[in-house]
């Protein structure tokens, strides 16, 4: 599963991003953030499972399934220009992601990065042996 998350100023660019790689997504299984899935999925036509907004708790959310081993990456294009009143939520999602060796992908060119990465098997194998040795 791949997790997609955007602030509000950074919508467009991750919507952008995905409509560059959108065959890679269809074959995905994703998970969003209310109004970034929502987007997406609008947008894109792409069948994408929406937690609750981010500043709800959506970030924890899916901080969470990156714990259970359910996300195998997490695109999260955060603006870096703006407070967020709920920073810690995504610390706490970032903190996560490191402690469990997940791609976290907070700009365009780290998450093209993570998309090629993906679609080379042998990353995909060391990955999942990676999640497989932190079980």
């Amino acid at each position: 599963m791949i997790a997609l998350i955007a602030h509000d100023q950074k919508k467009t660019d991750l919507l952008e991003f995905i409509r560059c790689h959108v065959d890679f997504f269809r074959k995905q299984q994703l998970v969003a953030t209310g109004n970034t899935g929502k987007l997406l999925s609008e947008q894109l036509g792409l069948a994408i499972e929406r937690v609750t907004h981010g500043p709800f708790g959506g970030d924890l959310i899916i901080g969470g399934r990156v714990a259970e081993g359910h996300v195998q990456a997490v695109l999260f294009f955060r603006d870096p220009l703006t407070a967020q009143p709920h920073e810690p939520d995504v610390s706490a999602l970032m903190r996560v992601c490191d402690v469990h060796s997940i791609p976290l992908a907070t700009n365009r060119a780290t998450a093209e990065a993570v998309v090629r990465a993906f679609q080379v098997e042998s990353f995909r194998d060391r990955l999942k042996d990676w999640n497989e040795e932190n079980d």
